[in-house]
């Protein structure tokens, strides 16, 4: 069900048409998003440079150790065995990663973000890297899907499987804390997470989690390095 969830949406977005001319749901609601956070970087300073600070490389590591705070919560509270088994879960959800990203390969969408995009239509926008002198990320050639909310979803999803409601809500912050400041800049539409990234992980998580799949990856990672199985 979740498969043709994600396929759905994947079509609901893929006959809409982008140009000068934006028709369709998904086009109306990307140029709204888009201009919405594009004029707050002309009217509010503060906005301005929160953005641009959020959309540094230095905050894609800091996203990753967010991540990995969660992460190691947990795994400080486990015994041996209970760390190899997250050890091994670490892997899978990596894996899961590459899968969700052959996606993108596979289906071969390429968009400008919205910066790009409207700049090429003779549109006028504001870059924040412009504004604030920042090298902040504000343009791509290929935004679509948003390969940083996939992964971010995806240990999020993997949360909630596996240490249940409280963890994923932290991991959904992380979520939302890391992804929408890419969009605020106009580095992604707000359907390159909304569709792309979300198509994405309802095809490939629903075999993954709602499968016996993760757990019989990680039970055969363990076996392989001949570590004990949690009971």
């Amino acid at each position: 069900m979740l498969n043709l969830l994600g396929m759905g949406l994947f079509f609901s977005w893929s006959v809409c048409r982008y140009g000068g001319d934006m028709q369709g749901f998904w086009p109306v609601i990307d140029q709204n998003v888009f201009f919405f956070f594009n004029g707050w970087l002309g009217e509010n300073l503060a906005f301005r440079y929160v953005v641009a600070f959020t959309n540094l490389r230095v905050f894609d590591t800091i996203s990753f150790l967010s991540m990995l705070a969660i992460f190691g919560w947990h795994y400080r509270k486990m015994d041996k065995a209970g760390r190899r088994w997250m050890l091994c879960m670490g892997v899978v959800i990596l894996l899961t990663a590459v899968i969700g990203k052959q996606f993108d390969l596979a289906w071969n969408v390429e968009r400008p973000s919205p910066t790009m995009f409207f700049t090429d239509l003779g549109t006028p926008v504001l870059r924040v890297s412009e504004l604030t002198g920042w090298p902040a990320k504000d343009w791509s050639s290929s935004s679509f899907p948003g390969d940083h909310g996939m992964c971010l979803l995806i240990f999020c999803f993997y949360m909630l499987r596996y240490f249940g409601w409280r963890t994923f809500m932290a991991g959904l912050m992380v979520v939302v804390l890391f992804s929408l400041p890419r969009v605020m800049s106009g580095a992604h539409w707000f359907t390159d997470i909304a569709v792309g990234a979300a198509s994405v992980n309802l095809i490939v998580l629903s075999w993954m989690l709602l499968t016996p799949a993760s757990d019989k990856i990680i039970a055969w990672l363990m076996k392989k390095m001949h570590w004990q199985m949690l009971s």
